[in-house]
């Protein structure tokens, strides 16, 4: 984003609002993005379309409970896709409740069975790129919370 795309643009809000405002947004998008197939789930998943296709990727989530905190494994991937994403700025959250995230997302559509959501990513459909108000909203966001040293901040989905 150049300094004359943010001239003009409301300073984010602070606070609380400002962060349920982010996990609706982040509930939109997955939404959306799930309606529109740009979305691919799962850790292995993930990492296969970064190799393949890293241009195309705009955005990433990433997905534990606290019994995945002790997970090691998981963990060095996590570790591994943050540099990923921050060194082909993509922008990443956190969310720590995975129930509410599929939730959001829905089983696999191929089989029904419910999937890995520890990484989610979404991508563009075309070369022209997504334009969505709630993954604009979500960059806003991750701008602001780099602006204060969050680099991988934290987002709760709404109810």
């Amino acid at each position: 984003m150049t300094l004359e795309e943010t001239q003009g643009q409301e300073p984010a809000p602070a606070g609380e609002d400002w962060m349920q405002g982010a996990g609706k947004a982040l509930h939109e998008l997955l939404v959306s993005a799930q309606r529109r197939g740009c979305l691919t789930a799962g850790v292995y998943e993930s990492a296969k379309l970064m190799n393949v296709d890293p241009d195309n990727v705009a955005f990433c989530v990433l997905a534990a409970d606290e019994e995945d905190e002790g997970d090691i494994a998981l963990q060095i991937h996590f570790t591994l896709i943050q540099a990923f994403c921050c060194e082909n700025d993509v922008d990443i959250v956190r969310v720590n409740d995975l129930p509410k995230l599929a939730a959001a997302v829905g089983p696999s559509e191929e089989s029904g069975e419910p999937r890995d959501l520890h990484c989610i990513l979404i991508t563009n459909p075309n070369e022209g790129g997504w334009k969505d108000p709630a993954l604009e909203k979500l960059n806003c966001f991750c701008e602001e919370s780099r602006n204060v040293n969050e680099w991988v901040p934290t987002i709760a989905l709404p109810e």
